[in-house]
């Protein structure tokens, strides 16, 4: 354990192999299918929670062949799934990332990140802390593979040490997959480490590492569920017209809380 902490505090990243089960991986890929008929529900219904789910942006038709929406991701995936919502508090996750940031757990987000077959679109290079409301920067993101991750249908890509980097600014996320991977001129995608992950494996990186993937061409979906963990001395501050308070969920420590609410120290 102390060696992975020295690991991820020197290189920002750790990948924990085997975290899921057979048995817990099928669970989670039968909960996506669930997930798109939800959404498909919610479309049709004008239900609110329609508004969990993205649509992949760069798709050639609005729905794949079985009629199902083709989702880029899907937010509050525990306020939609209990599934999801128990997979953010699995035992050896929650163990590893104490080993990273402490016992007190808080959980910043929970999606599923879904790169489907022959629409997924590459992920511009980026750092997380730069679109979260956290301070100080130092969160920890987690990707589950939920089917096997591969170079072929855009794996995650990471640039090692680059959480020493400091807080710099991004743009636009989701591109298409002959767009180029940043539109800054201080970064050199060739220093992208590329990390396939088979199915059940995680990658657990620090909210300041940079890191990216590419395109889903291929005729496999990827599949990942991803959340970010924070400890209790990250402070909430919201951007300017923003609430001043957000209540998040506890997953470990703070004397059995189940949430905390947490109020921006500037009005």
């Amino acid at each position: 354990m102390q060696q992975q902490k020295l690991f991820f505090e020197e290189e920002g990243y750790l990948i924990i192999e085997d975290l899921l089960s057979s048995q817990e991986i099928k669970k989670c890929q039968n909960e996506i299918e669930s997930l798109h008929l939800q959404c498909k529900d919610f479309l049709d219904k004008n239900d609110p929670r329609k508004n969990h789910f993205q649509m992949e942006p760069f798709r050639k038709e609005e729905n794949c062949d079985d009629e199902l929406p083709i989702l880029r991701k899907i937010e509050r995936t525990r306020d939609l799934s209990e599934v999801f919502d128990q997979l953010a508090k699995h035992p050896h996750l929650v163990k590893a990332v104490q080993n990273l940031i402490g016992e007190n757990l808080l959980l910043f987000r929970s999606t599923l990140m879904l790169k489907p077959a022959f629409h997924g679109s590459a992920h511009g290079l980026h750092q997380d802390s730069a679109y979260w409301p956290m301070e100080p920067p130092k969160l920890v993101t987690v990707s589950i593979a939920i089917n096997d991750a591969t170079t072929e249908n855009g794996c995650f890509k990471i640039i090692p040490r680059s959480h020493k980097w400091g807080l710099r600014e991004w743009g636009g996320i989701a591109r298409r997959h002959d767009a180029p991977i940043t539109d800054r001129d201080d970064v050199d995608p060739s220093d992208q480490v590329e990390v396939p992950l088979k199915a059940g494996s995680a990658l657990l990186f620090h909210s300041l590492m940079v890191h990216g993937s590419g395109a889903n061409l291929s005729p496999k979906p990827r599949n990942t569920a991803l959340y970010a963990y924070f400890s209790s001395d990250v402070r909430y501050k919201p951007q300017s017209g923003k609430s001043m308070q957000r209540t998040f969920p506890v997953i470990a420590g703070l004397n059995g809380q189940t949430e905390l609410t947490l109020t921006s120290e500037e009005s």
